[in-house]
């Protein structure tokens, strides 16, 4: 085998390992954005960054793992340049452009959803990259750039507050929701 053939097998290989990556790494940019639409945007500009990257890329080190840290950073460039956009705080925009579902199954994902939106980013960011994607936590301490004591501690912090969000009866939470909003409306007029 040339040298010429052994290139164009070790590229069709690294090919085959970035597509095997895509379906993980649109798990995590949804899990970090709460945007489908958005997610795709990450993992296309994360792909086309690693593409163009390839050659900083250490043969034999953990391809998914690097996957994770550019999109990751990508992110967070992002979410620093977008902080000072307008937000919709109370979701009057965002809610007349969904169409409520009927099916109880899409219902109960998009609470879980929502609560899993609640957590912090630092918990949501660990849970997402150790439950969902299967990372051990090592890996996942790496990418965020923590202890894996510290990983291991976000983990369980993130499914406790998640199981109290899910566990709470909607009526619950949208109380204690707006019980929070209205106290916080009282503490800006004084």
């Amino acid at each position: 085998m040339t040298q010429k053939e052994a290139g164009q097998s070790e590229g069709q290989t690294l090919k085959a390992e970035l597509i095997a990556a895509i379906p993980s790494l649109r798990a995590f940019a949804v899990s970090i954005c709460g945007n489908s639409d958005r997610a795709d945007d990450l993992v296309q500009e994360t792909l086309v960054k690693a593409w163009g990257s390839l050659a900083s890329f250490s043969e034999g080190t953990n391809l998914t793992a690097w996957l994770f840290t550019i999109l990751r950073n990508i992110y967070y460039s992002e979410y620093r340049k977008r902080r000072r956009e307008a937000p919709d705080p109370d979701g009057a925009i965002a809610a007349r452009l969904v169409a409520p579902e009927s099916q109880n199954a899409h219902m109960d994902f998009l609470d879980f959803r929502d609560a899993l939106q609640k957590l912090p980013l630092d918990q949501r960011e660990a849970l997402i990259l150790v439950a969902a994607s299967g990372l051990s936590y090592e890996e996942a301490a790496e990418i965020c750039g923590c202890a894996p004591g510290t990983m291991k501690s976000r983990v369980n912090r993130a499914r406790n507050r998640l199981s109290e969000l899910m566990s709470a009866p909607p009526s619950t939470r949208e109380t204690r929701e707006w019980g929070a909003a209205m106290r916080l409306t009282e503490a800006s007029r004084d």
